[in-house]
């Protein structure tokens, strides 16, 4: 999407440091949901990150319509490269790169579903199962995947058949046509590459563990996700404690489909 007057105004970050940092409205969608943990009782095993995650996810699907479960998704990988901090990586002899490789499985709206990091020499098809098993309980209805021609093949159907029931439909690129081509399905995920891109943390991999080279990615997609859910027509037209009104409420109510907000009684 070319820039116009339209999309300067939603993605204008004035009176911030930073263009990654959140308003205080965004803010306002997540802060009070957090729990404070108990310095007695059972040790919390949930991840408050992937909760708030799969809310804002749900929340952002549900806004345009859609179910809150996707059933059918992209897969792709990028690969970045390393600085001196170390840690987990590899050799891309395709890419040139040496580093690690960010593994994604979209929806059809371009939302994140699934994610793993791992050294850039593993081969996509390879890392590809380490996806699939991540999402396999999280998004039951999730079985069609479109996927590029790194991901053809009877090795990785036979990897998947063990662990679930998945269809891989591969988009390839005609070989009469020259020059740029836009691919159906495919570019979608692209496009999540590009947006996660505008955070400048993610320019390169500047992690020394895998753990937290995936948090950062989930950090620009909470803060992507968040500005979706608030940049609507009650930003101009309530006041901003109306709009922190409306936002907790909608978070609120996809916590209460889902019971996400009993792991707090786990504290």
């Amino acid at each position: 999407m070319g820039w116009s007057e339209i999309t300067r105004r939603q993605y204008r970050r004035e009176g911030l440091r930073y263009a990654s940092d959140m308003t205080d409205a965004e803010w306002a969608l997540i802060a009070p949901l957090m729990p404070v943990r108990c310095v007695i009782g059972r040790p919390r095993e949930i991840d408050l990150r992937a909760v708030v995650e799969a809310l804002l996810y749900m929340a952002a699907r549900e806004k345009v319509g859609r179910e809150a479960s996707p059933d059918a998704g992209v897969i792709d990988s990028q690969s970045v490269k390393t600085t001196e901090s170390g840690g987990p990586r590899g050799y891309d002899a395709g890419k040139k790169i040496k580093g690690r490789k960010r593994h994604i499985v979209v929806d059809t709206l371009g939302h994140l579903v699934g994610l793993q990091v791992h050294a850039a020499d593993i081969q996509d098809r390879d890392g590809a199962v380490r996806v699939f098993a991540s999402i396999r309980y999280l998004y039951p209805w999730l079985r069609h995947i479109f996927a590029d021609g790194g991901y053809a093949g009877d090795k990785l159907r036979l990897e998947l058949a063990q662990i679930g029931r998945w269809t891989i439909e591969v988009i390839k690129r005609s070989d009469k046509l020259n020059g740029f081509e836009v691919l159906p399905r495919r570019w979608v995920v692209e496009r999540t590459f590009a947006w996660l891109g505008r955070c400048r943390r993610l320019a390169k991999d500047f992690e020394a563990t895998l753990v937290s080279a995936v948090a950062w990615v989930l950090v620009a997609h909470i803060r992507l996700l968040t500005r979706r859910i608030v940049r609507t027509e009650i930003v101009d037209t309530f006041s901003s404690q109306t709009l922190r009104d409306v936002g907790l409420r909608l978070i609120w109510n996809q916590a209460q489909k889902i019971g996400a907000l009993q792991f707090a009684n786990y504290d």
